[in-house]
């Protein structure tokens, strides 16, 4: 295209010599600066963008030589009057060229100005793209006039070539144009401002993604029991879902992982399954060729599966949600508040609200009560009768099925601890709590039951906190909308519809928390690269 567009060869390849050296002093300063080249660091890089300042001072050098010729056609320039005339135009043109490209580099300072996750993704690739134009500013300003003088040709034809021709026939088009606007300058510069101010506007009711939703061939569903389930059950059940998600010819494997690993740099409670389904290429599919659909259509033959939640998601989506924010959702409603009760009424009724909304995924509720569990509630008023304390029969209970300290056993020069409690067989069930005997002071010995009243509740399950306070989560993924506008909607019917009590408050989690971040910073970096 530089080749087409000069109409020289040489100039061309001056021109696009700029590109693999300004790279190469891109990855220098990466080498420096510890900024790694993947992707996300060199994928924005524009060689058109590199080159720019190099074709202002080419172009310009070209034009000199054109009209030095045209003073006296039969002489041929020497190096002395061509580095005359190089210098001459490159001066000239120095500011237009440097300008360019320092415009160029104000455009990536508001990305620069990024923190957080959203610094650390968009920050590698300002600074590769600054370091390459940086590079080609240089030598836009030293290399590329050095090697104008010394490579272009110092006898310039003026038959008219390919490129002349292009350029007359643009010229025919746009000289009637440029003419009619001067003459309409003020109209012009009205229909400039006025589609200004409609772009304003039309920005402010765009929606907001932090990060586009991108079909990555692959699927992670995530398949949750009711809370206290053993671990067999989850394998079981896992199992089973594998069998139904496999029973479509578009899948070649699944793999769950059930549980936390040794290492748990993904704490997951026995319930709780992550199954990555991994799909053949879409051109060997039969079923259907949509990929929303074919989720669609496995969640659908899941539900045979009764009481499991099963929510559909991405692996590389899923685990960047959970590195960014705790959660494998897009979003979280987090409530923050003391009573773990009050936060678990609040948490439903808040889902509900969510699912009203079109474009939310069925909301899923941190299960932090639901743990069954034995409870011993004392009848004092009978333990006074048998005049037995509360802290003795602690001690029994304790003492019974946990186990207590009674003596010390030496085998040689070891020690061990004597630990006094009742065999596997007799603390396996919940009679077993009922029927405990307890001493009395007169010597006789009463079943439990008799003095307590023993029952299986439901319990706290786990406690989470956000900055030592305590919160639960609600968790959602958008579907066919944008995240800003979906959380505006919900932030909004949640003041309306929900009272929330004294001290307890939500707020957004997820990525609209990062979105909102890098928001809250672009709005200052942004008029200031502007100005």
């Amino acid at each position: 295209m530089l080749v087409l567009f000069l109409g020289n060869l040489r100039a061309g390849l001056i021109v696009a010599s700029a590109i693999p050296l300004s790279m190469l002093f891109a990855l220098g300063m990466m080498r420096v600066f510890g900024v790694s080249a993947n992707l996300m660091s060199l994928g924005a890089i524009d060689f058109g963008l590199i080159v720019d300042g190099a074709v202002i001072i080419v172009e310009a050098t070209m034009h000199a030589i054109g009209l030095h010729k045209k003073s006296d056609e039969a002489h041929r320039l020497s190096q002395a009057e061509m580095d005359h005339v190089v210098e001459g135009s490159a001066k000239k043109m120095m500011n237009s060229a440097a300008f360019g490209q320092i415009i160029i580099l104000i455009v990536y300072l508001p990305i620069l100005s990024l923190r957080g996750i959203e610094g650390k993704m968009f920050g590698p690739m300002a600074q590769t793209v600054g370091f390459a134009i940086l590079g080609a500013l240089l030598l836009s300003l030293t290399y590329i006039p050095m090697m104008s003088a010394l490579f272009l040709p110092k006898k310039i034809s003026h038959k008219p070539n390919l490129s002349d021709r292009m350029m007359h026939f643009f010229q025919r088009i746009y000289s009637p144009i440029l003419a009619g606007a001067i003459r309409a300058k003020y109209t012009v510069v009205a229909a400039a401002v006025l589609l200004f101010g409609i772009s304003i506007w039309m920005f402010g009711k765009l929606g907001g993604e932090f990060i586009p939703q991108l079909q990555e061939g692959d699927y992670a569903f995530h398949c949750i029991l009711p809370m206290g389930s053993s671990l067999s059950q989850s394998i079981e059940t896992s199992m089973q879902a594998t069998r139904i998600i496999t029973s479509f010819p578009e899948v070649k494997m699944v793999v769950g992982k059930t549980g936390s690993a040794e290492v748990p740099t993904d704490p997951m409670p026995p319930e709780a399954t992550d199954l990555m389904i991994i799909l053949k290429p879409i051109k060997d599919w039969t079923t259907t060729h949509d990929y929303d659909e074919l989720a669609a259509m496995m969640m659908e033959k899941l539900e045979a599966i009764p009481g499991i939640f099963f929510e559909a998601n991405q692996p590389i989506q899923m685990r960047f949600n959970e590195l960014m924010t705790g959660i494998r959702q897009d979003v979280a409603v987090k409530i923050f508040g003391e009573n773990i009760d009050t936060l678990a009424v609040l948490a439903p009724r808040v889902a509900q609200v969510v699912q009203t909304v079109s474009g939310t995924t069925a909301p899923q509720v941190e299960r932090t009560i639901g743990l069954p569990q034995i409870t011993i509630e004392y009848d004092r008023n009978r333990l006074a009768n048998y005049g037995v304390s509360v802290e003795d029969v602690n001690h029994t209970v304790s003492t019974a099925f946990a186990g207590e300290k009674a003596g010390v056993v030496f085998e040689n020069e070891r020690r061990f601890d004597l630990v006094l409690r009742l065999d596997s067989t007799h603390r396996a069930s919940f009679e077993d709590v009922s029927e405990l005997l307890v001493a009395t002071p007169s010597g006789n010995q009463i079943p439990l039951s008799q003095v307590a009243t023993v029952a299986f509740k439901q319990g706290p399950a786990q406690i989470s906190r956000d900055d030592g306070k305590r919160r639960i989560v609600v968790g959602f993924n958008v579907q066919e909308r944008d995240v800003k506008t979906v959380v505006e909607e919900i932030r909004q019917k949640l003041d309306t519809q929900i009272k929330l009590p004294a001290g307890y408050y939500y707020t957004f989690g997820g990525t609209f928390e990062n979105l909102e971040k890098a928001n809250a910073r672009l709005r200052m970096a942004v008029p200031l690269a502007l100005a």
